[in-house]
């Protein structure tokens, strides 16, 4: 039986299969593009623009590097390609995703692994790395939910924790346009690569 095939193309002329990602299929400005144009929150947030998956990558990494242990470069690229996958398959919120059941995660999982291991991380990060990236998630959507979404404080603490446990709770956050966003992403992806390399 021949093996069932799921094809994006891209607008960087790649093909990316979706069931079977080769990490050769895989190019950061494809990744910054669709995440700058993947609305958090199903677009119900305030503002000029919707707050994008780009946008909430870029805090997620820079809210890793003041609550990890040792925010290495590496693990500081980890958390903003935290979402990568998102840039084919959307962002879902977690009812959706648990709706879905165990063939998202599967679907989200094999994406991941192939965006870590064509920009030089491990497939599967270590346990510590990941926990503390998904607590930098957390912080953000904390964040996100109380200055953007019309979360109340009660509401966002139930849902994602106190993230003034973190200290970020003042957080400011930032709309721009997508365009601006992708290059934004862009710009942080070069400087964390140029960082990984050894010196």
């Amino acid at each position: 039986m021949a093996k069932a095939r799921a094809w994006q193309r891209m607008l960087s002329g790649r093909r990316l299969d979706l069931l079977d990602p080769s990490p050769l299929d895989i190019e950061i400005e494809d990744i910054a593009h669709g995440l700058a144009f993947v609305a958090r929150w199903n677009g119900q947030t305030t503002g000029d623009f919707p707050y994008s998956v780009a946008e909430h990558s870029l805090l997620v990494e820079e809210i890793y590097g003041q609550i990890a242990t040792r925010p290495l470069p590496r693990w500081r690229l980890a958390a903003l390609l935290h979402d990568a996958p998102e840039y084919v398959i959307g962002d879902m919120i977690s009812p959706v995703k648990a709706a879905i059941g165990p063939g998202y995660a599967a679907l989200d999982i094999r994406l991941a692994q192939a965006v870590h291991l064509r920009f030089g991380l491990p497939a599967t990060l270590p346990a510590p790395v990941k926990a503390q990236i998904k607590r930098a998630d957390r912080v953000s959507a904390w964040i996100e939910a109380v200055r953007l979404a019309g979360f109340t404080l009660e509401e966002a603490d139930r849902f994602f924790g106190d993230a003034r446990a973190a200290g970020l709770e003042g957080r400011a956050l930032t709309l721009r346009p997508p365009a601006e966003v992708k290059q934004a992403f862009i710009a942080r992806f070069e400087d964390l690569m140029r960082d990984c390399e050894p010196r």
